[in-house]
Order: C-alpha cells, then structure tokens, then sequence
C-alpha cells in the first residue's frame, strides 16, 4: 500500500469514526431534550391541576356558606323582577306559542362575622332564573282574559335558581390571607398525586410568592433556581392586586434527567469505546504492517546488497582460477580459495543469524548453560576480529578488572554475542576515523558489567530505541557503506535476555557507542 493510499486510508477511517461519535452524541441530546420536555409539560399539568382544584373547592365551600346563610334567615334588602313574554300566533296551523324569561334578583346584607374579611357586612346578590314555553290551540284561548290568566300561571312555576356571589367571592378573596385559602399540606398531597401519576418520583420543594415575595405557604428547604423551578399563577382574578403565584422546585432535577438516559448512554460509550479500540487497534495493525514492510524491503535490499558482494568475488575467483596462466600458479590459486572460503562463511553466517532468529522466535532453539568464565569467552571472542583490526590498522584495548567472573552461559551463543558486538563496533567507525575498541568489566552488586565502547559514527536518539529490533537499520538511503541486514543486535538481545541478562546502549551521533552487558554472577 503505498503512502497516498495509506493517508486515505486513515483519513476515511477517522471520518467514519468521528461520524458515528456525533451521531451517538445528537442522539442523545435529542433524547434528554424530548425527556426534558416531556418532564416539563408533566409539571405544568400537575401545577394547572393543584391551581385547578384548590380554587375549585374554596368557591365550592364558600357556595355552601352563603346558601346557609340565606337558608337560615337571611333578609333580602332589595329585590327586582324582571319578566319577559314572547307570544307567537301560527294562523296555518291554528296554535299560539308563548315564551317566558323571568329574572328574579335578590340583594342580601349578611355578617361577615363568620369570614373573617374585616368588613361589617358583606353584599350577596341571588338571581333566580326561569325559563319556559307553553303552545296552545287557538279554540282553548277565548280573549285577553283567558291569555292574562295563563301568563300570571306561568309566573308562578317552580324555578331553577343559580346562586352567583361574585361580589362577596372578590371581597372575601382579595381580604383573605393566602393561609387560610390554602396549606402546605393539601398542596402537597395535590402535587404528590398528579406526579405519581405522570410517574415522577423526585423530591420537591414548593411555595406560593404574592408579587414576587415568598408567603407562609412554603416548604423548609424552597430556593428559587432559575434552571428548575416552575410556577403557575393560583387564586387570579382581574380585580385581586395580590397576584399570587405558585412555584415548585426540584433540587435533583438534572440527577433525574441524567438517570433517565444513562443506560442508553452508558451502552453508547460501551460501543463508541468498542469501536475507538478496534479502530485503534487496526490502525496500529496498519502501522505497524507498514513499517514492516517499509523494513522487509530495507532488509531485502541490503541482503540482495550483501549477497552481491560475495557471489561476485567468488565468481571473480573461480574465473582467474580457470584462466590457464593463473591455474598453474599454486600460490594464486590458494589465494583465490581463500577469498572463496572466506566470502562463503560470510554468506553462511548471515543465513546463520537468520535462521538462529527463526528459531528463537519459535523456542525452537536449544541454549545448553554452563559455568563459564566471562573473561575468557571475552578473550576468545577478541581473537576472532584481530585479523580485521590488524587490516584496518586498529586496536582494542582490553580493561578487564572484575575479580569475579563466573557466569551460567552457552559458550556458542554468548561467544557470538560477543563477536556481533565487536564487529558492530567495528562496521560502524567510518573509514577516515582511526578503529579503537575499549573492553572492560566490572562489579556491580551480584552482577557483572561487560562494555565494548567504540569511537566511530554512533547513533541518533531515534536509533537508539529501536537497535535492538529485528530488521532495523538506521536509515542511510540507497547508501550500501555498512554492511548488514539488521539481525545481529536483535539476536544478541534474545540470547542476552536468554542468559536473565540485559543490553543496553549509549550514544552520541558522530562521537561513537557504548553497549552495556549485565549478568548474573554465581557463586
């Protein structure tokens, strides 16, 4: 996948992932705004239906004083009738319709002893309604007289009556207190039941303000909070001045809310983190196959690089061989048979450091230990790179003052370990540098320190973390100067962890590196 791919990729990946975010979050908002709402509209029904009811009943009651009162010997001071006829003759059918609507109105001046209202006598006004039509047939009415009769007959039936006191209801209203037109506790078991009813089971608080003053009818612990208080106006009429409001409060409102979609937000975080993890996940997957593949073929080329080399000069050898001048030339001939030798065990250990990674990777590698001593396994590793540090005119300076050395190790495996180290060291000093290896060895605590210190190019802080991954090289280009596949670090960390050692390195670009090897002692 190449990198335009690759960013696409990632970028259409993101998308997606940040679109379903949102659209969980609009959901949800969407969800906690239609129960806010719905809360809202419930407790506006339960306030109208308090407001409702309590007005109700005070008219109710108060109806069914006066009636007492007038029942009970209450005078009328004034009284006006008023009666109206409506006669209509249907020739065609020989019938005579009469109507009448009679309004009787009756003004009593009764104690106010009995309200309460500070006044010495209270104005209540009854009128008495009737209402009825009569037909008859013309041959049954024989004149004006007969016609009088009939009408002062219809005068006298038995009327329906409706008592309306709204003289008395607004004096009585206005010069109430609001106490004794209601209490705490019926509004309470008002608001308990039309609540329970829209099954809303929160704590409230509530209280009625007359002109934005608190009253007495308030609960203990009522705070007006602009976010969750409601209110409706109670006892209104156009003439009171007290204008009286109640309000009712949730202190746990937003609790509520949130308790009302916490499971459907609790899954939806449990699915979004689901699918954030998998994303994640196959996005580090992608990654990390990319620098994979980004290495393979860094570790290809430099493989293809490093057997070229060889193949040529083996080629190049057995050519001179077979040119007949150079054939009898014993000398030449062994000389080129040792450049084939050479150049074949040097293709050989690459295959071999391969190999020996596969196997390790797989636990298929069989690391016999032993006690050994570690100076001596330095000392034999040293005498495999003398030839190359001879050629190259460079030395190693060896510094090995630990007083105790034993150490449980395979001599193979730690020998090569050893060697891979050394000729890191020497790989990496540049040409036009001078080739010094320092070796030594200390004590510390119930381990011993191995450092092989060189002075070539060194390394960069990034290279520095990743030198002991399989495959790595730092990157030089297309610039084959250093031979390597990246192999060989990566396989003397795995024996060194083997060993319940440990590797470590120090470096500073252009002024060299120093690798650090801790074991074990035995006693």
């Amino acid at each position: 996948m190449n990198r335009i791919k690759f960013i696409a990729l990632v970028v259409l990946m993101s998308l997606s992932l940040t679109g379903i975010i949102c659209l969980q979050a609009y959901y949800i908002n969407n969800s906690v705004k239609a129960f806010e709402n719905q809360f809202k509209n419930n407790v506006r029904k339960a306030l109208s239906y308090v407001v409702q009811s309590i007005e109700k009943d005070e008219k109710l009651n108060h109806n069914i004083k006066i009636k007492e009162l007038i029942t009970n010997g209450g005078k009328i001071d004034t009284t006006a009738i008023i009666n109206f006829y409506i006669k209509e003759e249907d020739k065609s059918n020989n019938k005579t319709l009469l109507y009448r609507n009679g309004i009787l109105e009756e003004n009593f001046k009764l104690s106010s002893a009995l309200f309460d209202v500070g006044l010495d006598s209270i104005n209540v006004k009854r009128i008495i309604n009737q209402r009825e039509t009569k037909i008859f047939e013309d041959n049954n009415l024989d004149g004006a007289g007969k016609l009088s009769g009939i009408l002062s007959e219809m005068s006298t039936i038995s009327e329906r009556e409706q008592i309306l006191w709204d003289a008395f209801y607004t004096d009585y209203a206005y010069r109430t207190p609001i106490q004794k037109r209601t209490s705490v506790k019926k509004i309470d078991e008002l608001l308990k039941y039309k609540l329970a009813q829209d099954e809303i089971d929160l704590d409230y608080e509530f209280a009625v303000y007359s002109n934005n003053l608190e009253t007495r009818i308030k609960t203990d612990d009522f705070i007006i909070e602009e976010s969750s208080t409601f209110s409706l106006p109670i006892f209104s009429n156009r003439n009171d001045k007290n204008n009286y409001r109640l309000l009712v409060s949730f202190p746990k409102r937003d609790r509520f809310m949130f308790s009302s979609v916490i499971t459907n937000l609790t899954l939806s975080i449990l699915f979004t983190g689901i699918i954030i993890l998998a994303f994640s996940s196959a996005l580090l997957q992608l990654i990390k196959q990319r620098q994979i593949s980004e290495i393979k073929t860094d570790f290809i080329n430099n493989m293809t690089h490093e057997f070229k080399t060889p193949i040529a000069t083996i080629n190049l050898a057995l050519d001179a061989i077979r040119n007949p001048k150079i054939i009898d030339d014993k000398e030449k001939v062994l000389r080129y048979l040792r450049m084939i030798k050479e150049e074949n065990k040097r293709m050989h250990a690459q295959v071999e450091n391969v190999l020996r990674i596969s196997k390790l990777e797989k636990n298929e590698l069989n690391i016999s230990k032993e006690s050994l001593d570690l100076h001596d396994l330095v000392e034999d590793a040293i005498s495999h790179i003398e030839l190359i540090v001879e050629d190259k005119n460079g030395e190693v300076k060896i510094d090995l003052k630990a007083d105790k050395t034993s150490v449980l190790a395979n001599e193979t495996h730690f020998t090569n370990v050893i060697v891979n180290v050394l000729d890191n060291a020497i790989k990496y000093t540049p040409e036009d540098k001078p080739l010094k290896i320092e070796v030594s060895t200390e004590i510390i605590g119930n381990s011993i320190l191995l450092k092989i210190k060189d002075f070539g190019s060194g390394m960069s802080k990034v290279a520095q973390k990743r030198v002991f991954e399989k495959f790595y090289r730092e990157h030089t280009g297309n610039v084959h100067n250093v031979k390597g596949h990246g192999l060989g670090l990566a396989y003397v960390k795995q024996i060194i962890e083997d060993h319940q050692g440990h590797i470590s390195v120090e470096s500073e670009k252009g002024i060299g590196s120093t690798f650090t090897i801790k074991l074990p002692l035995i006693s």
